[in-house]
C-alpha cells in the first residue's frame, strides 16, 4: 500500500503539484496519465525517492518514507531511455544493483550471475547475457533494463514512459509482454504515460492528470465512458462536443437509414480507420464540426453527401460548453 497525502511541489514560481493524495492499492498496476507538464513525472520521481516534496507526506505500507533517499525505498525505476551501461554486458547490467551492494549485503559473483540468468529468462531474453547493449534492439535493451529494475528485489516498480522510445509496433508487442509479466509477478507497479491507449490496456485503474492536479481516478472503463470533468472528456478518447454540455463518442453516433429522422450534417471528409469509416462532417443544428463511424465493409457516404444521424448514448459533463473542443 502506497498513500500519498497533501504531495505539493514548485520550482520557482510555477506550481509542478497541488495538494495530490492518492493511494495505491497492494499488487496494483496504476497508470499516471497526462499531458507532458501535468506533474506525472515529478510524482513518480517522489514516490521513488529521486526528488522529494515540499509539502505532503509518502507512506509505503504505513511508513512514512517521505525523507528517505531511493536506495532506502526498495523500487525498481525503468527510464525511458534504458540507462544501460554501455560497457556492461546484458548479465553485468542485470547484476548492478546486487553488485553494489555493500559488503554484508553483497550476494557471491555466483549468486548475482544466477539472478541475472534467472531474470534475462523471466524476461524472455535467456542466453543473450554475454552480449553488449548495444547488440541488442531497442525492445531488448527496454526489458533488460526491466530485468535489471527487477534484480534487487523491489517492493514496489516505477516505469517513467518506457516505451516512449520505442516505434508503435515494438511499443505494443512489449504492452502486451508487461500486462502479462505484472499477472505472473503480482508486483505493485505504477507507470507514467502520456499515451491514452497505453494506460486504458495496461492499468488497473488510471490517474488522469492536468496542471499538477488529479482530474480523476478510476478503471479504464470508468475514464473513458463516464469523464468526470471536461479536461478527461476531451484527453481520454475521441469526442463531439455538442450543446447544452453533452458528449459524444464517434463509435455511438449512427447513421440514420430510416429516412429524414435525427440531426442533417453535410459530409467534409471520409477517410479509413482500421475496420472502420471515420467521418467528419458539419451541422449548423449541432456544433458544427463532428466526427462519427461508419461500418467499414460497407461503401461510406461521400463528401457533400448529407445524411442524417443520432447518437446511440451520450454523456452530460458539467462545464463541458465552457471549454473549447
Amino acid at each position: 500500500m502506497i498513500e500519498l497525502s497533501g504531495i505539493a511541489q514548485s520550482y520557482g514560481a510555477q506550481t509542478v503539484l497541488q495538494d495530490i493524495d492518492l493511494s495505491v492499492r497492494d499488487g496494483e498496476f496504476l497508470a499516471l496519465l497526462g499531458p507532458s507538464g501535468s506533474g506525472k513525472t515529478t510524482l513518480l520521481r517522489i514516490i521513488a525517492g529521486l526528488a522529494f516534496p515540499e509539502r505532503g507526506t509518502v507512506c509505503f505500507n504505513g511508513e512514512d518514507v517521505t525523507d528517505l533517499k531511493v536506495a532506502q525505498r526498495k523500487v525498481g525505476f525503468v527510464f525511458q531511455h534504458y540507462a544501460l551501461f554501455k560497457h556492461m554486458t546484458v548479465a553485468d547490467n542485470v547484476g548492478f544493483g546486487l553488485s553494489v551492494r555493500g559488503r554484508r549485503e553483497r550476494p557471491s559473483r555466483e549468486a548475482i550471475r544466477a539472478r541475472a540468468e534467472e531474470l534475462l529468462d523471466l524476461v524472455q531474453l535467456g542466453g543473450l547475457g554475454a552480449r553488449y547493449p548495444a547488440q541488442l534492439s531497442g525492445g531488448q535493451r527496454q526489458r533488460v533494463a526491466l530485468a535489471r529494475a527487477l534484480a534487487t528485489e523491489p517492493q514496489l516498480l516505477l516505469l517513467d514512459e518506457p516505451f516512449g522510445a520505442l516505434d508503435a509496433q515494438v511499443r505494443k508487442h512489449l504492452r502486451r509482454w508487461l500486462g502479462d509479466l505484472h499477472k505472473q509477478m503480482g508486483l505493485t507497479t505504477i507507470f507514467v504515460t502520456h499515451d491514452q491507449e497505453e494506460a486504458l490496456e495496461l492499468a488497473d485503474r488510471v490517474v488522469v492528470m492536468e496542471g499538477g492536479r488529479i482530474e480523476q481516478v478510476g478503471s479504464p472503463e470508468e475514464i473513458y465512458m463516464a469523464p468526470a470533468s471536461p479536461f478527461v472528456a476531451r484527453f481520454v478518447g475521441e469526442s463531439t462536443r455538442l450543446p447544452g454540455g453533452h458528449l459524444v463518442r464517434p463509435h455511438d453516433i449512427e447513421i440514420e437509414t430510416s429516412g429524414d429522422v435525427g440531426h442533417p450534417v453535410q459530409v467534409a471528409n471520409v477517410f479509413r480507420k482500421g475496420g472502420f469509416w471515420r467521418i467528419e462532417a458539419y451541422s449548423e443544428e449541432l456544433a458544427g464540426l463532428i466526427e462519427f463511424d461508419a461500418d467499414g465493409r460497407r461503401s461510406p457516404p461521400a463528401a457533400g453527401d448529407t445524411v442524417h444521424i443520432r447518437p446511440r448514448r451520450f454523456h452530460i459533463i458539467q462545464g463541458l460548453d465552457e471549454v473549447a473542443s
